[in-house]
């Protein structure tokens, strides 16, 4: 295993963490045995970074990373969970769930902290930051940071809002300018904050189910990788990141991420031709893009309420990774509400009169609901 000093702390971390999203399941329900073997493998073999949260697995997810660190494990880890700032609703909540928390890992202290998801001022007005500085004081904390899910501007705005020892953000080699970004990235690693990436697979979209074009960019690379390799390749190579998350769910995973942590580990050290191939596999997948949209949010609020940024994402995710069933679920099912959605444009054109794109959105949206609608 291969370790980076994670940002301004002086803690060594593996450059691969367990993210604990997606643990191997039976009917709705974690496979303790399975998961635990998977987790103490990975241990045993150099990785010390686990990342779990609240809500991951219905609240199980924390429990069962608790009996996968006993019997000595816990000293062998830097243990990371998230407050659910969702779900905080005042100061009382933070204390009621951080011993919550503690109590599930069956811990004293938790080495890595974030707040989940932070993208509002609600939280500091209900006194994040005195809790934060009870927590540290208190010793149930070792280092603060937060997870981000918004815009660059946003993130630039919460970086500096506080003394943050670390960051996790989203980042592969097809969102290099989403949400935080490279730009993001970059801000964040010069204030000397700890850099943690979550999706390198972008949820497996990079690896599962590929186009007979990018299966045949890297079948005739100059380079032998395998799709994972390819995506771990383009971040681990970026020294500002510390750790590269991955859900493994199987132990095979674990036993190949694990391999290619090793192989593909070193910073700066992505030669000619590789560039090369991950530039073919960029271009192929942004050509799949149905809608140039830039995300910007010009055009909203709608009049009627359409989410047109969220629509037009999922319908280019549909196209881009050669798979309609996963975006239509979630526009159906969660990330667009129902008042959101495309069918509720009512052509007035207002979105397009403040589009910088000049996107022809009406039109777009009716490609959207013949997609993406139930």
């Amino acid at each position: 295993m291969r370790y980076r000093k994670l940002g301004k702390t002086n803690e060594y971390v593996s450059i691969l963490g367990f993210g604990c999203m997606r643990f191997p399941e039976i009917d709705g329900r974690i496979e303790e045995e399975k998961t635990i073997t998977m987790l103490r493998y990975a241990i045993d073999n150099g990785l010390n970074y686990i990342d779990t949260a609240y809500p991951y697995h219905n609240g199980q997810s924390e429990v069962v990373v608790g009996k996968a660190l006993n019997n000595g494990y816990r000293g062998k880890v830097k243990l990371a969970t998230k407050l659910p700032s969702w779900l905080i609703k005042n100061r009382e909540d933070m204390d009621r769930v951080i011993k919550e928390q503690l109590e599930k890992l069956e811990t004293d202290y938790i080495d890595f902290y974030l707040i989940h998801n932070l993208n509002n001022k609600r939280l500091k007005e209900n006194g994040l930051f005195d809790f934060i500085k009870k927590i540290k004081k208190e010793k149930l904390v070792r280092y603060v940071g937060f997870s981000f899910h918004d815009t660059f501007d946003v993130f630039k705005e919460i970086v500096d809002d506080y003394d943050w020892d670390f960051a996790q953000i989203q980042h592969n080699y097809i969102d290099e300018d989403y949400q935080a970004g490279n730009e993001g990235l970059l801000y964040a690693r010069n204030k000397g904050l700890g850099i943690i990436i979550m999706e390198p697979l972008r949820g497996g979209s990079l690896v599962n189910n590929l186009s007979p074009e990018i299966k045949a960019i890297i079948r005739d690379s100059k380079i032998e990788k395998t799709a994972p390799m390819w995506a771990f390749k383009f971040l681990y190579n970026k020294d500002e990141i510390d750790v590269v998350l991955s859900g493994m769910s199987t132990i095979e995973q674990v036993i190949d991420n694990l391999k290619i942590a090793d192989n593909e580990g070193i910073p700066n050290s992505m030669t000619s031709e590789e560039e090369e191939t991950l530039n073919k596999l960029k271009v192929e997948f942004k050509s799949k893009i149905k809608v140039n949209c830039t995300g910007c949010k010009y055009c909203i609020p709608c009049p009627v309420g359409v989410d047109i940024p969220k629509c037009f994402e999922l319908l280019n995710n549909s196209s881009m990774f050669n798979d309609i069933e996963t975006p239509k679920s979630k526009y159906n099912a969660f990330v667009v509400s129902e008042n959101a959605q495309a069918s509720n444009c009512v052509k007035c054109g207002a979105c397009e009169k403040k589009c910088p794109q000049h996107i022809r959105i009406r039109e777009k949206l009716e490609e959207v609901v013949n997609t993406l609608e139930k």
